[in-house]
């Protein structure tokens, strides 16, 4: 066995899939969740509601929903100041102590890290994007109350403060959640994993074309266009790793953008006998043939 292979086919088996009982239903976003990530919030933007997933018994479920306030012109964040709650899949960065700041942060605060990478393709702007609490003396919020962060009862964040793991923890904005059964993820996930391994083993192989075919022709990264970074890629084919070791998967339907599909995982570089980790995100858009092509990338 190839020794990417051998790599991919280690850390893929040790990684928990997306399950459920044969009655339970999961948002279709979900398409695998690691082991490593215990919690991952959905919040509803229909229904007002901040949901909670984590492992029970093995499996992936809910385990809380709460009431939540978006932004005072609801969702669909484009610019700052917008008053607008951003749509998308984000990460949990930090935990801030609100005793120091405006009483409408409540009992905590937890940025978020928009602009992500599929953000700044779409020239989306703005900052500041947080799940926090609410003033003590101002009761619960109305659904659209914030300046775009996502606001729940204080009572609520309280619980849910051990849940909230930097760097860790997704937060998976939606308009609207679509239920489905986890089989029903079963092909897409199975293909969006042999497209994060392929992608892995083409650069140890050094297969510099079977790598950058996996680049849309829109990529785009650092301000380059496809053609100038892949003259970068070219240049750099003579460093080519010796491993490259793919594990924490997590495989997400991106909010609001038909056939885009987010990966993000912990990847291992290994050459010359040093390994360095790094978190990498990989962003998929199925093209009109219907094959994966990544349409814009980022670590973290």
């Amino acid at each position: 066995m190839h020794r990417t292979q051998f790599f991919l086919a280690l850390v893929l088996s040790a990684s928990a899939q997306v399950a459920s009982a044969a009655a339970e239903l999961l948002p279709a976003a979900l398409i695998r969740i690691p082991e490593s990530v215990s919690s991952v919030f959905i919040a509803d933007v229909s229904s007002g509601r901040f949901h909670r997933f984590a492992y029970l018994d093995g499996e992936i479920a809910e385990s809380d929903s709460v009431y939540m306030s978006i932004g005072q012109a609801g969702a669909g964040k484009q610019r700052s100041g917008d008053r607008r709650t951003p749509i998308g899949v984000y990460f949990v960065t930090e935990q801030l102590d609100t005793t120091r700041l405006h009483e409408k942060y409540g009992v905590s605060a937890f940025p978020l890290d928009y602009p992500n990478a599929w953000d700044e393709r779409a020239d989306r702007s703005g900052d500041g994007i947080w799940v926090h609490g609410v003033d003590p003396e101002g009761g619960q919020r109305p659904r659209q109350d914030t300046d775009g962060c996502i606001a729940l009862p204080n009572e609520a964040l309280l619980a849910l403060i051990p849940d909230f793991e930097a760097n860790v923890t997704p937060v998976v904005v939606m308009r609207d959640v679509s239920w489905v059964a986890e089989s029903e993820n079963d092909a897409l996930r199975l293909e969006l994993e042999g497209a994060v391994a392929d992608w892995a083993d083409s650069q140890v192989k050094g297969d510099l074309h079977a790598y950058l075919k996996r680049y849309d022709d829109d990529f785009q990264r650092w301000g380059l266009s496809k053609t100038e970074w892949s003259s970068l890629a070219v240049k750099a084919a003579n460093r080519a790793p010796d491993a490259l070791g793919v594990s924490e998967l997590l495989l997400v339907r991106y909010p609001d953008d038909d056939e885009i599909y987010l990966s993000r995982f912990r990847l291992r570089h290994v050459r010359d006998g040093t390994s360095v980790d790094m978190m990498k995100r990989l962003y998929w858009r199925r093209t009109e043939s219907g094959a994966l092509r990544i349409i814009a990338e980022n670590d973290g």
